[in-house]
């Protein structure tokens, strides 16, 4: 029934607005509320206008919105992995597979597919400014948590992103934890100019205090 795949699909996706992300709990993030998986993906779409607006990229933006609602769906099933996680080698395989069965009885399913793979190549300009916008956003956000003190590096018992040979040499040159997260993410993110730019700003700039009406 029609009314049925609604309401499975929504519920399930209703799942993100509760599924923290990993990232904050693998750094023991402190915070009144840390971001959910469904916050970040409403956060990364929002980038993506903001980015495309003042850098007037030649790309679908409407595609990349659709492409960015949908490109965590597979965290449903199998969770948000970290680069850290035993698993994260086997995290393609296992999304894809749980793609299909997230989106299995809807209609559109194929076409949500194809864009969450193409999200994945990272072939296509906007699959690649989708990816760019992911990977900044969750830099902002970083860099928010470290400007409200919500991590302690001091106290960072069972991380292992810290045990990391490359994080721990970011950490020792740049000293402050989202400045080691922002650089560890210039080197591996392979950012344009403009996505560059932006993240050189969030490093060096307190940001906070553009929170204002």
């Amino acid at each position: 029934m029609q009314e049925e795949n609604v309401i499975r699909f929504y519920l399930m996706c209703n799942k993100l607005k509760t599924l923290i992300r990993s990232g904050w709990q693998t750094w023991h993030v402190k915070a009144e509320r840390v971001e959910s998986v469904a916050e970040h993906i409403y956060g990364v779409q929002m980038l993506a206008i903001a980015m495309c607006s003042e850098f007037n990229y030649k790309i679908n933006l409407e595609k990349v919105i659709f492409m960015l609602a949908v490109h965590e769906l597979e965290e449903i099933v199998i969770g948000d992995l970290t680069p850290f996680d035993k698993a994260y080698n086997e995290k393609e395989r296992l999304g894809h597979e749980a793609i299909k069965t997230v989106l299995k009885e809807l209609n559109c399913a194929q076409k949500l597919e194809d864009l969450i793979l193409e999200f994945d190549a990272r072939k296509t300009k906007e699959a690649h400014f989708a990816y760019q916008c992911d990977k900044l956003e969750s830099d902002i956000q970083c860099k928010l948590y470290d400007e409200n003190n919500c991590v302690d590096l001091s106290a960072q018992e069972n991380n292992e992103a810290i045990k990391n040979e490359d994080v721990k040499n970011v950490l020792t040159s740049e000293k402050s934890w989202s400045k080691a997260w922002i650089e560890y993410r210039q080197r591996e993110a392979n950012y344009d100019d403009n996505f560059l730019k932006i993240s050189n700003y969030i490093k060096n700039t307190k940001i906070s205090k553009n929170n204002k009406n």
